[in-house]
């Protein structure tokens, strides 16, 4: 970590440095992102034969068939983690997917676990439920090291320490149970601890699956649960939302840090705040829009962040005119007396309710719409509830999508979760801060740009992928991708390597055939003289940056030797840049007995 940051920030600002994201519907953010954009309702409705539950409860009049399905719930890629097929089939889908959304962000942020220095916290949610259901271990009458280690693998406890074990990496390991407050409540302790000084980064997200999978609802008037399986928010025929499955983590680090280690920034978390209701609420576990209010109002003023500065409101919005009501009410009251100045939204209406990991959903809309500097619709909302007095908030429903222009000259977002219990959690977002102007990327000069897998198929898809990302996002400078490909990716076994001189060239040698021209891979390598290459503690130190000493330095990598890319890259200003992150080659895990 860099401890000379190119200017000051505010010391309590936290960057959000990479997402990873899996939601009914997508398997990326990307796709995420995309299908809000559109409008694009991603809520299942299910044939009989699709749904895993009891028949009686299929017929029963008040069943809806729809839900939030998740592909590939039920499969995973143990190998990339160095974990037994029978383990993978041990821990519970949500572990699972948590481990793998853990690499991806940090992927996503250009870091390698291997190569990451300093303490990484990770902090997530999960739905204890879910591991019930998965079937609970046996109560065995001695515990020996095999029944230790399915419990830790299933239990719903484990799940950041898993993920912090199976990452390579050393830090905080928390789990929280916070109901569908979970994921908020997850990146506010990092948030927490990393202003402490606790950890020099951290992960923090939540995942839920709920088993069966997939299934529907029973309906009961005035409950949560959508009587027709759409979730409409703040519409006056709302009735609820269906359920829904799906993983997010952000890679979260201090800004100021962020800034001085040239990382790619989303959005900048200003705030963070959660309490309980307690005994104040009318009944256990309904809101209560004081103690509501008061979280909003503590989270922007923990960020200095006064209310007309807030032009984006992501609700928790079930979609009942009940609770919409006692939200917006809520927030109008932290907000204080302005009219018409922020856009509200509930991406419940596109991907429904997701439990834990429903706060994560809104929380990676709203930092997609502020890296993207565009405001996504809320579907289903055709009959605005006019007991909800819109005009005398301020707040304004967003109906179609929108370029983000705020009046207050800088783009900031409130995300609201609200957990059964009593448990009240908001976040406050902003733009990321301007990059710093840079001299243009030097023209003709040789890069030298890597990937690996542990196969070579996993390793032509990687190429694949990044040839698409490399002409979808022409914006891309050739310097930013070869220097968070080497510093940002896990080094495998089977390699790739080329020399280019422009983006046109790494394109051109990642969709040939065959290595040709300065091109390395395992297998096809030229010969090349290892013992003669410079090395140092960190391995092969490259005789210079020429086409041929970094060909040799590549020639050397891909037959296995350690390559210090850091001295590479050395006394350059290139900044990590999003890329596509590891191809994983998932096979279905399911545990039958143990």
């Amino acid at each position: 970590m860099s401890d000379s940051p190119e200017q000051d920030y505010d010391p309590g600002d936290v960057a959000v440095i990479g997402i990873a994201c899996k939601s009914p519907g997508a398997r990326t953010k990307e796709q995420f992102w995309d299908n809000l954009v559109h409008g694009r309702e991603s809520v299942t409705f299910l044939a009989k034969d699709e749904i895993k539950v009891d028949e009686t409860l299929i017929n029963n009049p008040f069943y809806v068939p729809a839900c939030g399905t998740l592909d590939g719930y039920d499969e995973f890629d143990p190998s990339v983690f160095g974990i037994s097929d029978r383990m993978a089939a041990a821990m519970t889908p949500e572990n699972r997917l948590f481990v793998e959304s853990a690499w991806e962000a940090l992927e996503d942020g250009g870091y390698d676990p291997d190569r990451v220095k300093g303490e990484v916290g990770i902090y997530g949610a999960n739905n204890p439920q879910t591991a019930a259901l998965y079937s609970s271990p046996p109560d065995r009458v001695s515990v020996g090291p095999e029944a230790i280690e399915h419990g830790l693998a299933w239990s719903p406890d484990t799940m950041t320490s898993n993920a912090l074990y199976y990452l390579g990496l050393t830090g905080e390991a928390v789990t929280v149970a916070t109901a569908c407050a979970g994921f908020h409540y997850a990146v506010h302790l990092a948030c927490q601890s990393l202003l402490l000084g606790q950890t020099d980064m951290a992960i923090a997200g939540g995942a839920m699956v709920r088993l069966p999978h997939p299934r529907g609802h029973l309906w009961e008037e005035g409950r949560i649960l959508s009587k027709d399986g759409h979730c409409r928010p703040f519409d006056a025929n709302g009735t609820g939302a269906a359920l829904s499955s799906g993983v997010a983590t952000l890679l979260l680090k201090p800004l100021a840090e962020a800034v001085a280690d040239r990382d790619h920034i989303y959005a900048v978390v200003k705030g963070s705040a959660i309490n309980n209701n307690g005994v104040s609420a009318m009944a256990y576990g309904l809101a209560q829009p004081e103690r509501l209010s008061a979280c909003i109002a503590n989270a922007m003023q923990v960020g200095g962040v006064t209310p007309d500065t807030v032009s984006l409101y992501e609700a928790n919005g079930l979609g009942l005119p009940m609770t919409d009501e006692l939200e917006v009410h809520a927030v109008s009251m932290a907000f204080g007396k302005q009219t018409g100045t922020c856009s509200i939204g509930a991406v419940k209406s596109n991907v429904g309710h997701g439990g834990v990991v429903a706060g994560g959903f809104g929380a990676v809309k709203a930092t997609m719409a502020l890296y993207h500097k565009q405001l996504a619709p809320t579907i289903n909302l055709t009959d605005v509830n006019q007991d909800i007095d819109f005009p005398s908030t301020p707040f304004v429903p967003q109906l179609e999508l929108a370029d983000w222009e705020p009046a207050a000259g800088i783009r900031r977002a409130g995300i609201t979760a609200i957990g059964g219990g009593g448990y009240n959690a908001h976040l406050v977002l902003e733009e990321p801060p301007a990059v710093a102007e840079r001299a243009p990327e030097a023209v003709d000069r040789p890069r030298l740009a890597t990937l690996s897998a542990l196969d070579d198929e996993a390793l032509a898809r990687q190429r694949t992928r990044l040839k698409d990302w490399l002409v979808a996002n022409p914006d891309l400078r050739l310097d930013d991708v070869c220097f968070s490909l080497n510093l940002g990716r896990k080094v495998m076994g089977h390699r790739w390597a080329a020399v280019v001189r422009s983006r046109a060239e790494l394109i051109e040698a990642l969709s040939a055939d065959s290595p040709r021209g300065l091109v390395a891979a395992t297998g096809a390598a030229p010969q090349v003289d290892a013992d003669s290459l410079g090395r140092n503690d960190n391995g092969i130190v490259p005789a210079g940056k020429d086409g041929q000493a970094l060909f040799d330095l590549a020639a050397a990598w891909v037959t296995g030797q350690r390559a210090d890319f850091d001295s590479l890259h050395q006394g350059e200003a290139s900044h990590r840049v999003s890329l596509p992150t590891y191809p994983f080659q998932p096979r279905r895990f399911w545990r039958t007995d143990w």
